[in-house]
């Protein structure tokens, strides 16, 4: 078998990855769809990884002695490295060639996650998550680009629903699989679950994921001032959505000067990449309208998924004080609807127009995210089972949708790049989403019970007659001191009533911004639907 995945180069030196051929110039579907599964695998695991400690940080946090301020920073520190490398891996992947950048990065997520799995403290922790999410940033937006470039257009869809699958589902099965490994297991194999998923990932793009090849060139005036700009406006920007809330925002001196400098260092990036000969990343995909509104309804898609996986596995956990293992069944549902509607959606993606779908998954979302402004303490399965079952197919049409108009009338030189940018988008939207369900469930949290404390005193007819009651079941149960008892009881109980008001809110916020970016799928521009061989053959024949 020969390679016909040489590098080809537009009018912009920029290497465009080729589907493997045969010895006939045929496509050699085999090398393909292995090469890209191999890709697919590292992806997931990139994606995986922000989710799967979110349901076990009680036990990590127990396992290496840290503070409940610093264990959250298990998760941060995957994420603000994450958003540097992702715009970074498009040069770095034009430079070195899509494989050899993928399974660097492989290489070293695997072995970063080893050393997090044998962390004996919160600091050394805290180096392997960010040296993991920095190194391990590269898998995602790689394999989008090649889903846009190596695949015959009439196979795209295809691979485009595969990723979107990926995507989706990965921050949705991470609580699921971290919760059941840490009650099965031990909260250290959340991370040595990588290995032999990685090993298959760098053993199958190796031997089958030569798509393209690299243009060492681009070495030459490599823009270091850019690539400082842009490190420090990304990591200053997600440590600021990502500690703010924590933080009481701008009171903080800290959070204050970095918000300054995002400021700053933002607009010198944006300056330098317009203006430099080799920019680090492409910013003239924005001059097209789809790809534009397609990053804001991902950027919409990455609050929806990120922020419905925040919102839910919180409530479980604080209100209904489910384990992890239980938080996990119940976040299923939301995981087998996302894996049965997204090869559905790529067939109908192939006949119908791009905006159809793209409205219907997001009015969906809307939707589901709507059904749970009025949860209450008394919801079972079929109410979260509901909400989710909305949210979940909802998230699946929307985002494979608009995947592939947002790509759909770039030049395939631009794909790197907007692939990137693309998945930068929908990472640190997610960010600020979660950043802003926190400080919206603490502060919302506070007027509630505010607003119930007037309406209901200890003084009052109900609650005089709900504490007798109380102090009656107290006394029965052979408590010490009953009334005591029944006083903390009512106090717990009105704050658990303020509690699930305000996650309630939560769910609101989410719901208009997923009915916001239905409404923006009606501005784009129609995108040409992809003709089968048979069909483009057909139509050339006709003309």
């Amino acid at each position: 078998m020969s390679q016909s995945g040489d590098a080809m180069k537009s009018g912009d030196d920029i290497t465009v990855a080729q589907a493997p051929t045969t010895a006939s110039g045929a496509v050699d579907w085999t090398r393909l769809f292995i090469g890209f599964g191999g890709m697919a695998i590292g992806q997931f695991m990139a994606i995986l990884d922000i989710q799967i400690v979110a349901a076990s940080l009680p036990q990590i946090q127990a396992g290496i002695g840290a503070s409940a301020d610093q264990v959250s920073w298990i998760q941060t520190a995957y994420l603000i490295p994450e958003v540097v490398m992702i715009p970074l891996s498009s040069y770095l992947s034009r430079l070195w060639g899509t494989r050899a950048v993928f399974m660097m990065s492989c290489g070293g997520f695997i072995l970063m996650s080893v050393v997090a799995g044998l962390s004996t403290s919160i600091e050394f922790m805290i180096i392997a998550r960010a040296l993991q999410g920095f190194i391990g940033g590269a898998m995602v937006p790689t394999v989008f680009a090649t889903a846009f470039t190596a695949f015959p257009p009439e196979k795209r869809i295809a691979a485009n629903v595969a990723t979107g699958m990926i995507v989706t589902l990965a921050p949705t099965v991470g609580p699921i699989l971290g919760g059941h490994l840490t009650e099965w297991l031990s909260w250290r194999w959340l991370f040595f679950i990588n290995v032999g998923p990685g090993l298959l990932s760098l053993f199958l793009v190796g031997r089958y994921a030569n798509f393209d090849r690299g243009d060492r060139s681009l070495s030459a005036g490599f823009d270091w001032f850019g690539l400082t700009t842009m490190a420090v406006f990304l990591m200053s920007l997600q440590y600021v959505v990502e500690e703010g809330a924590k933080d009481n925002w701008f009171e903080d001196g800290t959070i204050l000067w970095l918000t300054v400098l995002c400021a700053i260092s933002g607009v010198t990036f944006v300056w330098r990449t317009l203006s430099y000969h080799k920019p680090l990343v492409q910013l003239r995909a924005f001059a097209d309208r789809n790809f534009t509104l397609g990053i804001l309804m991902t950027a919409v898609s990455g609050v929806s998924l990120y922020g419905g996986t925040f919102l839910m596995p919180l409530y479980l956990g604080r209100v209904r004080q489910f384990s992890a293992a239980e938080v996990g069944t119940t976040m299923l549902v939301s995981g087998i609807c996302m894996f049965f509607t997204g090869p559905l959606v790529g067939r109908l993606a192939r006949t119908i127009d791009a905006r159809i779908p793209m409205f219907i998954g997001f009015s969906m979302v809307a939707w589901g995210m709507w059904l749970g402004h009025d949860i209450n303490g008394e919801w079972g399965f079929w109410e979260f089972a509901s909400l989710q079952a909305f949210r979940g197919c909802g998230v699946m049409i929307a985002m494979i949708a608009t995947s592939q108009l947002t790509m759909s009338t770039l030049p395939p030189a631009m794909v790197k790049d907007a692939s990137g940018l693309m998945n930068l988008s929908r990472n640190t939207a997610g960010a600020i989403a979660m950043a802003y369900l926190s400080t919206t469930l603490t502060t919302r949290t506070a007027e509630h019970m505010d607003a119930l404390s007037s309406r209901v005193t200890i003084a009052s007819v109900d609650a005089q007659a709900m504490i007798a009651g109380l102090t009656q079941r107290m006394a029965a149960m052979g408590v010490a001191d009953p009334e005591g008892a029944a006083r903390k009881a009512f106090q717990f109980f009105m704050n658990r009533q303020a509690s699930i008001l305000a996650f309630g809110d939560g769910f609101t916020v989410l719901a208009l911004a997923g009915a916001l970016a239905a409404a923006l799928a009606l501005l784009a521009r129609p995108a040409k639907v992809p003709l089968s061989p048979a069909a483009a053959e057909a139509a050339a024949e006709a003309h």
